[in-house]
């Protein structure tokens, strides 16, 4: 029997890091539960509500977030809030799948300018691993806004 994963960040600002891991993965942050969205509503905002109504005080409204992928595939992304810094390199991370299939100069290509776009979203771009084949096929290694590192695959 198989089971499904949520991934766990510890995060400085968990609604700012959902954020930009929403617009990475193409995700959504879910709404509150018993709460109906209307179309195009904010569920951030819908979150601010849900916890003011439920006594949540506003200093601690930012210490839990996640996003989900729209179409149920891929796993749920949780963002737990935690006083400490990170400290050492991730021993578990993230690969993007930006470019399967493609090979060479287009793929790097592709990764390029998905890298172009997450710089632009607050990830920092770390290093470029040039294809070689057979058994590498190029990838660029990144960190998001809190220093977590991932790589663009």
């Amino acid at each position: 029997m198989s089971r499904q994963i949520q991934v766990t960040f510890d995060a400085h600002d968990p609604r700012a890091l959902s954020t930009f891991w929403r617009e990475v993965l193409g995700y959504v942050h879910p709404g509150p539960p018993g709460v109906e969205l209307p179309e195009g509503a904010d569920p951030l905002a819908a979150w601010d509500d849900f916890l003011a109504g439920i006594g949540v005080p506003e200093d601690q409204r930012n210490t839990r977030s996640a996003v989900e992928d729209p179409a149920g595939n891929g796993p749920r992304l949780f963002f737990q809030q935690v006083p400490e810094d990170k400290v050492a390199k991730n021993r578990v991370h993230l690969d993007v799948r930006t470019a399967p299939g493609l090979q060479g100069e287009e793929r790097m290509a592709a990764l390029e300018t998905e890298c172009a776009r997450l710089v632009a979203l607050g990830a920092a771009r770390i290093r470029r691993h040039e294809p070689a084949p057979p058994m590498e096929t190029g990838f660029i290694v990144m960190a998001d806004p809190e220093g977590n590192e991932f790589c663009l695959d």
